[in-house]
């Protein structure tokens, strides 16, 4: 859990804090490879996360392990490990409804309408899985009885950890709570170790959904053929403002004509020049 700050090195002082030459190098490189913004105020957590992958390497201290990380014969293994620590990975099925019934009652009319037959989705940030596959769900179920489209969800993360738990598709069974019952029947099985309070996602759901790690720092967004849908949620309110006007800018790319893009419920994209109108709350249309 990304709450979770284990104690620190057995070896270290309780009071073992990053120096400031390592903590400004550290947030430099974070922003600079992941857009992250990493202020004198999040010291604390920065510290408290790194304290894990200090034991890992066996660094007797937080600065031993920034040397040990900014050794140039370490930091392209362990890069993958310091952006996992620092990510946030906060989500949920059906997080923010309003989107999923947007999508259910207004987008995938209007796309089958237009003569979509091909849907493609793409979860920007998927964490764990809960997005991507909360939009499997609903594309599947409106899609019952109507056998004029198929679709695809591609969802992608920084975060190799998180991608590894997506891939599985296995969750705590409190965890899938906010799935209607209906869909939790048709979507979730059960364990059959009576001992194991989880579910599994369904393997046809799970057909339906790719995995791939993608940063968003990159200068192109290798996703392939243009997206009718593409859900970027409670992801910008980490960067600056010229990164997400950037982030979204090549979103927008990668959206078909009369495609959707949704944001998370807080962040805005107000003063942009790119070629969408909005068309509900957080949610924009791509002209």
């Amino acid at each position: 859990m990304k709450n979770f700050v284990p104690p620190p090195h057995p070896g270290a002082p309780m009071t073992d804090r990053i120096g400031r030459q390592n903590f400004n190098a550290l947030a430099k490189y974070i922003f600079e490879t992941a857009g992250i913004r990493m202020p004198p105020s999040k010291q604390t957590m920065l510290e408290g996360r790194l304290r894990r992958r200090q034991r890992a390497v066996g660094a007797e201290t937080l600065d031993d392990y920034c040397d040990y990380l900014f050794d140039e014969d370490n930091i392209e293994v362990e890069s993958e490990y310091l952006i996992n620590a620092v990510t946030t990975n906060k989500t949920d099925f059906f997080r923010e409804p309003y989107h999923f019934d947007y999508l259910r009652d207004v987008a995938l009319p209007e796309l089958l309408a237009q003569g979509v037959t091909n849907l493609r989705a793409w979860s920007v940030a998927c964490s764990n899985g809960a997005e991507p596959y909360t939009i499997a769900m609903v594309i599947d179920d409106w899609l019952r009885g109507r056998l004029a489209a198929n679709y695809k969800v591609l969802a992608t993360d920084l975060d190799t950890s998180m991608l590894e738990i997506a891939r599985t598709g296995i969750y705590p069974a409190e965890f899938v709570d906010p799935v209607p019952a209906e869909l939790r029947r048709r979507y979730l099985m059960a364990s059959t170790d009576p001992d194991r309070d989880v579910v599994r996602v369904t393997p046809t759901l799970r057909r339906n959904v790719a995995f791939a790690r993608l940063n968003l720092m990159d200068g192109q967004y290798p996703v392939g053929e243009p997206m009718q849908l593409v859900f970027c949620r409670n992801v910008l309110i980490y960067f600056d403002r010229e990164t997400q006007l950037r982030v979204v800018g090549q979103l927008v790319e990668q959206l078909a004509p009369g495609g959707l893009l949704f944001l998370g419920h807080s962040e805005t994209i107000a003063g942009h020049d790119l070629p969408i109108v909005q068309v509900a709350n957080t949610i924009f249309r791509r002209s």
